[in-house]
C-alpha cells in the first residue's frame, strides 16, 4: 500500500492535526494511500533521547532517527509540519511537564559531574534547537508562493504599514571581529578526517572534536566571534538607541543556532544591564542563573531566592530605566525583546518590522522606530538594503509586486545550520586549529576566553544538486536566478567557484543566471519586485531561511502559505508545510477561548504535492486526481475567504477544515478522470453541503470558553480530539469514507 508519513509535531500545528488528519486519512484512503504518523515533537524527541534512563514501559521510539534513514531512500514521502526548535527554557519546561505526567525523565544537569549526568546532558542537548530539520533535509529546498496564494494576495492585498522618509529605523551590525570577518575556508581535495584542537598558552593540546570525516570536494569553514569585539559593539548600540530616542531590539536565531546564538543573546542581556552584571555577575552565576536564558529566567530565579535576590532585581530595574526603551514581544504583559531567547527570531521578526513601516511595539503599546541589532554581519545587510529601499520608495504594494522564490542549499546539514556539534565557547586564551589525519593544519584562529568558535561543512554532492535544482527552476519558470554569494567571505568564494564549475554541466542557454553579493542581490530583486517581476534567489542555508520569510511576509502576508518542496537526493520527497514557527500564541488563545487561529493552508499545499509525488513514484493515478482536486479546492477556499478569522465568533482553523473538506469533495464529485472516485464522493459532497449550517454552528458554539487539552508539550489525546473535532455531524460524514 502507498504510504505517506505525516509528522506529529507541537503547539498550533499539532492541534490542527487533530482536526485535519482524519479528513486527510479518509480522503486518501479512497486512493489506497495509507497515512501514518511519526512523533518528532519536542516531548517525543526528549523521551527518545533519554530512553535508556527510562523504565521500559515509558520509552519512546526514536521516530526522528527512523525518518532520517527513510529520507535517504527513494520510498520517502514525508509531510513535515513546523515543530519546536527548543531553547533551553522550552527544553526544561517540557522536561518538567513530562515529569508531572509521570514520565520519569531525569532533570537537566546544569553542572554535570558524573558520567551519567554528562551523558544525560548530551542527550538533552541533542533535542535542543533545530534538531529535526538537519536530519530530514536530505535534499535541497524549492520554496515559492503557489499561484493561488499569489493571485489571492494581488486581489485581496494585506495591510502594509506606512514608511516615512524620516524613519530612524536601521540595522546595526559588526564591522570587525564577527563570524563573517574571521571566516576561513578550504575545499577538501580528497577524503580525509580532521580534528579540532585547542592549543593552550603552554602549547598543551586538547581535542575539541575528533575524526570528523571530509569527503572529496567538501567545503569546510571555521570562524570565530570575538567576545571583546561583540561586547564593545553591543555597548555602543545600547547608547546609540538611547541617543537616537528609538527602541532597542536584537534579532538572533537562538532556536536554529542553538549553541552560538543563546551565548550571543546573553551578551546582549549583559550589555543592557551593565551595572547589574558588574556588581552582581558572580552572585547571579552562583545562583545557577544565566543571561543566555533571558530576563524572564533571571526574574524567576532571583524571585525564588527571596531576600537575596531583591537587591539584584532592583539593580536590573535601574539598568532598564537608564537604558533605551526596549522593543516588546507583548507590551500588555511586559514581555520585552530580551525576556526569552526564542521569542524574537530574526527571520520572522525582521520582515514583520519592515512590513508595518519599520517599527516595533514599545512598552506604551505604540509603534516606534527601532534599532535592529544583528551582531554578525554575514546577512544583516540584506535587511538594511530593504529598509533603505522602503525609506526611499515607501512600502511595497502586494497587489502589484513580484515574487522571490528560493532554491536553498540545505542538504546533508549544509553550512551554519549543521554547526551545532562543531561550535565551542572558549574557556582560555590559545589557538583553535583544524588538523587533518595527515597532520596538515588547514587553518587556525587565535582565541580568547568567551570567544565563540565554530566550523561548518557543505558536501560536494549537495552543492551539485543545488546547482542542478536552480537550473531546473530557472528553466521551468523562465525566471532569472541569482546565486547570493559574498566575494568578501572565504566560504562564498569557494562556493562561487563550484557554482561556475557545475553550471557548465547543464544547458543554460537562454537562461539569466548570475552570481551577486547578498546585498546587491537584494537590491536587484527588490527593484524587480517593484516592477512586478519575479527573481529566483539561489542561496545558502541561512539566507534560504531568511528569504523564505522576508519576501513571503511582504508579498502575501505570511510565510505559512508557501509551497515548500524538498526533492530528496535519493529520489523521495519531503514536503514542508511552510515557515512561521509553531505559533505558541495560538495555543494560548485556544486554551483561553477555544479558538484556533492557525492557518493550515501550508498543509493543503504540501499534501497536494505529496499525493502528486506518490502518483509518479507508485503509478497511482487516483492519487494525482486527489491532488488536482485538492489544488482546485484550495483556490476556491481562498477565493471564498475561508481562512481563519481573528476573533471568537468567526471561523477558526476547524471551520477552515470543514470548508476545505467540502470544496475538495465537490471537486472530486464533479471531476471526470475517475468515475468511481466521483461516485464515492458525490454523497459526501452532498451531505457536507446540506449540513453546512449545522456543522458550522457546532464549530462556532464551542468558542468563547476555556478548552482543556491536558497539557502544552504533552497533550491528552482524548481531550484534544474532543476539542478539535466538536461536530458529531461533520465527524460522521468524514468517517463514513473509511467504513
Amino acid at each position: 500500500m502507498a504510504k505517506i508519513i505525516y509528522t506529529h509535531t507541537d503547539e498550533a500545528p499539532l492541534l490542527a492535526t487533530y482536526s485535519l488528519l482524519p479528513i486527510v486519512e479518509a480522503y486518501t484512503s479512497t486512493a489506497g494511500v495509507e497515512v501514518e504518523t511519526r512523533d518528532i515533537s519536542l516531548a517525543g524527541r526528549i523521551r527518545a533521547a533519554v530512553a535508556e534512563f527510562l523504565p521500559e514501559d515509558q520509552r519512546a521510539a526514536d521516530d526522528l532517527a527512523e525518518l532520517g534513514e527513510l529520507a535517504k531512500t527513494p520510498e520517502a514521502n514525508i509531510i513535515k509540519l513546523p515543530n519546536i526548535s527548543a531553547s533551553m527554557p522550552q527544553l526544561k519546561a517540557a522536561i518538567k511537564e513530562l515529569q508531572e505526567k509521570g514520565i520519569a525523565v531525569p532533570d537537566y544537569p546544569d553542572d554535570p559531574k558524573t558520567d551519567d549526568e554528562k551523558k544525560i546532558r548530551a542527550a538533552y542537548d541533542s533535542a535542543k534547537g533545530s534538531a529535526v530539520n538537519p536530519v530530514l533535509r536530505e535534499g535541497n529546498s524549492d520554496r515559492r508562493a503557489p499561484i493561488a496564494v499569489k493571485n489571492y494576495a494581488r486581489s485581496h492585498p494585506h495591510s502594509m504599514g506606512t514608511w516615512s522618509p524620516d524613519s530612524k529605523t536601521n540595522v546595526a551590525t559588526m564591522d570587525a571581529g564577527d563570524f563573517r570577518h574571521n571566516e576561513k575556508s578550504v575545499v577538501a581535495p580528497e577524503e580525509t578526517t580532521v580534528t579540532f584542537q585547542f592549543v593552550g598558552p603552554e602549547g598543551e593540546v586538547t581535542p575539541l572534536k575528533e575524526n570528523l570525516k571530509l569527503l572529496p570536494g567538501e567545503v569546510i569553514d571555521a570562524t570565530v566571534m570575538r567576545a571583546s569585539a561583540l561586547d564593545k559593539f553591543l555597548a555602543a548600540q545600547v547608547q546609540r538607541a538611547k541617543d537616537e530616542g528609538i527602541l532597542f531590539s536584537t534579532h538572533l536565531k537562538a532556536t536554529m543556532m542553538k549553541v552560538s546564538d543563546p551565548i550571543i543573546f546573553g551578551h546582549v542581556v549583559k550589555a543592557f544591564l551593565p551595572r547589574t552584571f558588574e556588581l552582581y555577575g558572580d552572585d547571579i552565576a552562583k545562583a545557577g542563573l544565566s543571561p543566555n536564558n533571558g530576563l524572564a529566567s533571571l526574574y524567576a530565579g532571583l524571585e525564588a531566592l527571596g531576600g537575596g535576590g531583591e537587591e539584584i532585581l532592583a539593580s536590573i530595574k535601574n539598568d532598564l530605566e537608564a537604558g533605551p526603551d526596549l522593543a516588546m514581544v507583548n507590551s500588555d504583559k511586559g514581555i520585552t525583546n530580551l525576556h526569552v531567547p526564542s521569542d524574537v527570531i530574526v527571520d520572522a521578526s525582521m520582515p514583520a518590522m519592515i512590513r508595518i513601516g519599520g517599527k516595533m511595539w514599545g512598552a506604551d503599546g505604540q509603534e516606534h522606530d527601532t534599532l535592529a541589532v544583528i551582531p554578525d554581519s554575514s546577512y544583516a545587510g540584506i535587511y538594511q538594503a530593504v529598509i533603505d529601499d522602503c525609506r526611499e520608495h515607501g512600502a511595497f504594494d502586494p497587489s502589484t509586486m513580484g515574487s522571490v522564490p528560493n532554491v536553498g542549499l540545505m542538504a546533508q546539514k549544509a553550512e551554519e545550520y549543521g554547526s551545532h556539534d562543531k561550535t565551542f565557547e572558549i574557556a582560555e586564551r590559545g589557538k583553535v586549529r583544524v588538523v587533518t589525519a595527515e597532520g596538515e593544519v588547514l587553518f587556525e584562529h587565535d582565541v580568547d576566553p568567551g570567544d565563540i568558535w565554530r566550523a561548518c561543512q557543505a558536501k560536494d554532492a549537495a552543492i551539485q544538486d543545488w546547482v542542478k535544482l536552480a537550473v531546473t527552476r530557472a528553466r521551468l519558470s523562465n525566471t532569472p536566478a541569482v546565486f547570493w554569494l559574498d566575494p568578501e567571505r572565504a566560504h562564498d568564494r569557494n562556493m562561487a567557484e563550484k557554482v561556475k564549475t557545475y553550471l557548465a554541466d547543464h544547458d543554460t542557454e537562454g537562461l539569466d543566471i548570475r552570481i551577486m553579493s547578498p546585498v546587491e542581490a537584494t537590491k536587484f530583486s527588490i527593484e524587480r519586485i517593484r516592477r512586478g517581476e519575479d527573481t529566483i534567489s539561489v542561496t545558502g542555508n541561512v539566507i534560504r531561511d531568511y528569504n523564505t520569510d522576508l519576501f513571503p511576509i511582504l508579498e502575501v502576508g505570511t510565510s505559512a502559505k508557501m509551497l515548500s518542496i524538498v526533492p530528496l537526493m535519493a529520489g523521495g520527497g519531503l514536503f514542508e508545510t511552510g515557515a512561521g514557527g509553531s505559533a505558541p500564541k495560538h495555543v494560548q488563545q485556544l486554551v483561553e477561548e477555544n479558538y484556533l487561529r492557525w492557518d493550515s493552508l501550508g498543509e493543503y499545499f504540501a499534501l497536494a504535492e505529496s499525493l502528486r509525488h506518490l502518483g509518479r513514484t507508485d503509478d497511482n493515478q487516483r492519487a494525482v486526481v486527489l491532488a488536482d482536486a485538492l489544488d482546485k479546492a484550495t483556490e476556491t477556499f481562498l477565493n471564498e475567504n475561508r481562512s481563519p478569522a481573528r476573533k471568537v465568533g468567526q471561523i477558526d482553523d476547524r471551520g477552515s477544515h470543514f470548508y476545505l473538506a467540502l470544496y475538495w469533495a465537490q471537486e472530486l464529485a464533479k471531476q471526470t478522470e475517475d468515475a468511481e472516485l466521483a461516485t464515492a464522493f458525490a454523497p459526501v459532497a452532498e451531505a457536507l453541503a446540506e449540513n453546512e449550517e449545522k456543522i458550522t454552528g457546532d464549530l462556532l458554539a464551542v468558542q468563547g470558553h476555556p478548552a482543556d487539552i491536558g497539557g502544552y508539550y504533552v497533550l491528552d489525546d482524548a481531550k484534544t480530539t474532543q476539542v478539535m473535532r466538536p461536530s458529531e455531524t461533520f465527524n460522521a460524514i468524514i468517517d463514513s469514507l473509511t467504513k
